[in-house]
């Protein structure tokens, strides 16, 4: 549905992306992940028509974005970042003028209106003005309006930034709700835990460049074979990190507030041993366990920190 080939954007002798290339499926979520400055927004607006790319494609449904802008804007819905100000206009008439913006026929803009508000269940708040409205509220209005035209791929630049518990969750199940209908997502988000529940697949991007591409799983077996284990103790903190530092199958020994963390190579016997020679040396050991590896775990891992630099 999605391909992007060797994309290329280039600010001067500053290289913002750099031979970026990466593809998502028909009906995929696909989670855009990387530190700040390193090119995200830049590719974002690339996809959706707003910038011209130095080199490479843009293909979507196999057609070149450059070759034929208006064509495949059409099948594009982009949710930026920065909602807008809109003081003066109702829900409705908001809703209207993307609408219009998007040469939506007058006869048949009520329906569709009436039914993305539905979808994003903000049907109770059409005669409200926009700027009344929750910060999560106007998270789905702008949601809403960017699926007015029916694009076949949406792009949503952290559609989640600023949003409390609750208005992230009806966001993501809003989400879902779109990826079942056929609809081709790329989500652009810091909010790694949830974004790791929601996407099919993950790509991490950083100096302009594709680090690493595939599903969670696949992502945290390509950055690291160790396990993470956890354990809790009520006596003997400093001398457990002192005898965890001291096995040569132990590595990364964290101290947490209330726990330590540590990665390890090795089996299950490896494992047995460490506890063994914990208790043996009295730390009261009251949790001992592995720790689900996770995206944020990859994430660091992964990155440096790095920003997009000159060519």
């Amino acid at each position: 549905m999605l391909m992007i080939e060797n994309l290329v954007k280039k600010y001067g002798k500053f290289t913002a992306v750099n031979e970026l290339s990466f593809e998502i499926p028909k009906g995929h979520i696909f989670g855009f992940v990387g530190p700040n400055g390193v090119g995200k927004t830049t590719t974002i607006k690339i996809i959706a028509g707003l910038m011209k790319p130095t080199a490479g494609r843009v293909l979507i449904e196999g057609d070149d974005i450059t070759k034929n802008r208006r064509k495949v804007r059409e099948k594009v819905g982009y949710m930026p970042d920065f909602f807008g100000v809109y003081d003066n206009l109702k829900v409705d008439e908001y809703m209207d003028f993307y609408c219009a913006a998007n040469r939506i026929d007058v006869s048949g803009r009520k329906k569709i209106i009436a039914d993305l508000l539905e979808l994003v269940d903000l049907s109770q708040k059409r005669e409200s003005y926009v700027d009344s409205l929750s910060r999560g509220m106007k998270q789905r209005l702008c949601l809403a309006r960017s699926l007015v035209h029916d694009p076949a791929v949406l792009i949503l630049d952290e559609p989640a930034s600023g949003l409390d518990p609750r208005a992230r969750i009806e966001m993501k199940e809003i989400l879902k709700a779109l990826q079942s209908m056929g609809k081709t997502i790329l989500i652009s988000s810091h909010i790694l835990p949830e974004l790791s529940e929601l996407s099919t697949s993950i790509g991490i991007i950083e100096n302009g460049k594709m680090v690493v591409t595939g599903s969670v799983q696949d992502i945290m077996l390509q950055t690291s074979n160790k396990r993470l284990l956890k354990i809790e103790v009520i006596d003997g903190v400093e001398t457990a990190i002192k005898i965890l530092k001291e096995q040569p199958a132990v590595s990364e020994v964290i101290r947490n507030i209330d726990n330590i963390e540590f990665g390890i190579e090795g089996d299950g016997h490896t494992v047995s041993d460490i506890l063994t020679e914990l208790v043996k040396n009295n730390v009261k050991v009251i949790y001992f366990g592995e720790r689900q590896k996770n995206l944020e775990d990859a994430f660091m891992r992964i990155t440096k920190g790095e920003e997009a630099n000159e060519a």
